[in-house]
């Protein structure tokens, strides 16, 4: 395992609040948990901490970001992307404002915390607002490259953090592009298109399926929107079979906004593996096999699709 993504995030801001005194950041009484305390620590009359009033703490990010500051607004992403939607939407989307939604604990990482703090909607919500720009980073590398890139970017961004431990998919840096994504491994069977800290799974799938004679590629694909519709392209004509991978639901997520690529431009088998009910407390690792996440469920899937060509 590398740095844990939250670390990396933390000290990615504080690395950002060195370079550019226009850089905040807000809280939702979680800093500690989020790693926004690092720029606080550091930047204490550039930190908010708003307590638990996450409404509240984007209405405050959209002021500040009309007096030309860069507000990165951080609170857990089930809580982010719910309680504070309607001035995400109405207020950052609507008029294009340089707002950074930090949205941590994604997916089935919060583990321990249950349902109620498990994000698997996220995704799907903000990639259907306009103007709203959506990335999942996968490690630590991806992460610390992706803060830099987006501080750079005008515009409203969302941004999924995950709570769990990263294994190390880019060693020294990551090429981060926005709307660009990366090959991770060339295969000419399958494509595995996964985004976030599953992308460690979807890699480890492609080895077992390499030792049963198939080739599969592995696409990070870590911009949700905008999407690289060049790249999915490319694959499903070389490789005529699509399998999307993710923590989050089935209905809306990275699935949903591949297949609204291949069916409209380049029709191939596709199939979709991510999560389709709400899921419960326990052990993360656990949690990722029990709710179709699986390393043998994504083999067994690209087999299945492969015989669909």
């Amino acid at each position: 395992m590398g740095d844990s993504i939250r670390d990396a995030y933390g000290n990615a801001l504080a690395e950002l609040g060195r370079k550019n005194e226009r850089v905040v950041a807000l809280e939702a009484d979680v800093g500690g948990s989020t790693k926004s305390s690092v720029f606080g620590g550091e930047f204490p009359e550039r930190y908010f901490n708003m307590g638990i009033c996450e409404l509240g703490m984007v209405n405050a990010a959209a002021g500040l970001a009309m007096e030309g500051f860069i507000p990165f607004v951080n609170t857990f992403a089930v809580f982010m992307t719910s309680r504070a939607l309607d001035p995400i939407q109405s207020m950052l989307a609507y008029d294009s404002l340089n707002v950074k939604l930090a949205g941590a604990y994604c997916g089935l990482s919060d583990s321990f915390d249950g349902a109620s703090h498990q994000a698997i909607t996220d995704l799907a919500v903000m990639r259907a607002i306009p103007g709203m720009t959506v990335v999942s980073v996968c490690d630590a590398a991806e992460t610390k490259a992706a803060v830099q890139i987006l501080a750079e970017y005008q515009g409203p961004v969302y941004l999924r953090l995950s709570r769990a431990e990263a294994p190390v998919i880019y060693k020294d840096s990551c090429n981060f592009q926005l709307g660009k994504g990366i090959v991770c491994q060339e295969g000419c069977d399958v494509t595995l298109i996964g985004t976030g800290t599953i992308v460690s799974r979807c890699l480890e799938a492609a080895e077992r399926l390499k030792e049963q004679g198939i080739s599969a590629a592995v696409i990070d694909l870590h911009t949700i929107k905008p999407i690289d519709e060049a790249l999915i392209l490319k694959y499903a004509e070389k490789t005529k079979a699509i399998v999307t991978v993710e923590e989050h639901s089935v209905f809306g997520g990275l699935g949903s906004a591949v297949a609204e690529v291949v069916v409209r431009k380049y029709p191939v088998p596709m199939d979709f593996i991510g999560i389709e009910t709400f899921a419960e407390s326990g052990a993360y690792e656990e949690l990722l096999d029990k709710f179709g996440l699986g390393i043998t469920k994504i083999t067994e899937v690209c087999k299945q699709i492969i015989h669909r060509k």
